[in-house]
């Protein structure tokens, strides 16, 4: 099944409220980029891992308010029936440092794979390059190498088509590095070849782990097993595109980037018997949301895959999603906003204002929350659990 260039089950922009809720409900307002803006302290981005994959911070934000947890209790929130949907995209060596042939640095990032020796990547470098220019790459700390050389073919709006003289697969093992976000300041270490990717990773193609699933180990995946809780996998390959910000104020005039994705038939089956039969579907990150709401067809989730550029916006309408587990996100951003759709931008951005409060960390090394869908049944306290808010 081909995914649509953009699918939109949203409601006109103009019909909604205010993302910061300034509006009157009903009033004749656009969604605006500074609607998601939030003041964050620097020092609350976190620069590494917790200690333990289970070590964060959770945030579970419901409809009566915000609940201060831990990552383990997320064990006793599921039951069985219930379908975790995790992306097993597996994070690529995908960042590579070297020079331009005429001299000055250059920095690629490969953001998909073309063929065997092509790829798209997004340049930095003092000018942009241009078509027949050479580039030369290497392990940092090497001289660049002629087995890492790459042509400039031509461009394509933020990215440029490259050539590699030697097989892509073996220059980014040979010289590659661990694409870590740009607001991650230090240089890869050995712990983030591990801990930035998921236990369950198996599809190599992404250049940005799904950063929910950092916080699932093998034993809690086991224990959920256990409980009668179904595992099931998509595959959205995070593209260069999640560190794009957005660039318009009016959000309408946005276009996301394409992401290929895949969702199997096993999936479908267990999503759509979910919901046949009153059972809760969780997606683990945003990365799942977008690759599950971009399958359903007529209310079902079909099996296949495409490309999506699906932008989630307040006004969307969830068809197969009711609870996310997801990351803190960048302010202003395409990930933030779907958040805010899910479960709406009021809950949320007080959610984010009181985990700057709390101090929790923030975004791909940073704490985690659990959000219910709003309007959900789920939105009220769950029986016998107790507020530590």
């Amino acid at each position: 099944m081909a995914g649509p260039a953009i699918v939109s089950r949203s409601s006109p922009l103009g019909a909604l409220p205010s993302a910061a809720c300034s509006a009157q409900a009903g009033a004749a307002t656009e969604l605006r980029r500074s609607d998601f803006e939030f003041s964050l302290p620097p020092e609350l981005i976190a620069q590494h891992p917790a200690e333990q994959r289970e070590g964060a911070r959770l945030l579970h934000v419901r409809a009566d308010g915000c609940h201060d947890e831990h990552i383990p209790d997320l064990l006793g929130k599921f039951q069985a029936g219930d379908v975790l949907v995790l992306n097993d995209t597996r994070v690529i060596k995908a960042r590579l440092l070297g020079e331009k042939e005429s001299g000055g640095r250059v920095e690629a990032l490969i953001e998909r794979a073309l063929s065997s020796h092509r790829a798209h990547a997004l340049l930095r470098t003092s000018h942009a390059p241009r078509p027949g220019l050479r580039l030369r790459f290497a392990a940092p700390g090497a001289a660049p190498r002629a087995s890492g050389a790459a042509t400039v073919l031509g461009r394509d709006g933020d990215l440029f088509e490259l050539e590699f003289e030697a097989p892509l697969d073996e220059v980014l093992e040979a010289a590659g590095q661990v694409p870590l976000p740009p607001y991650i300041r230090h240089a890869p270490l050995a712990e983030d070849a591990a801990r930035y990717q998921t236990v369950y990773a198996r599809a190599p193609g992404a250049v940005a782990a799904p950063t929910a699933g950092l916080h699932l180990s093998e034993a809690m995946l086991a224990q959920w097993r256990a409980r009668g809780v179904h595992i099931a996998f998509v595959t959205l390959h995070v593209g260069a595109g999640t560190f794009q910000p957005v660039r318009t104020e009016r959000l309408r005039e946005h276009r996301m980037h394409s992401e290929r994705f895949h969702v199997p038939p096993a999936t479908a089956d267990l999503v759509n018997q979910a919901h046949e039969r009153g059972r809760q579907v969780i997606a683990v990150g945003t990365t799942s949301v977008r690759a599950l709401e971009s399958s359903v067809r007529d209310g079902r989730v079909q099996a296949g895959g495409g490309e999506t550029r699906l932008f989630i916006l307040p006004g969307f309408a969830f068809q197969c999603v009711d609870r996310l587990l997801t990351n803190f996100h960048l302010p202003g951003s395409t990930l933030l906003m779907l958040v805010a759709a899910f479960a709406g931008p009021g809950p949320v951005l007080e959610a984010y204002r009181h985990a700057v409060s709390v101090r929790y960390r923030f975004f791909s090394y940073g704490d985690a929350m659990l959000v219910e869908r709003a309007g959900s049944r789920l939105s009220a306290p769950d029986a016998g659990e107790s507020a530590r808010s």
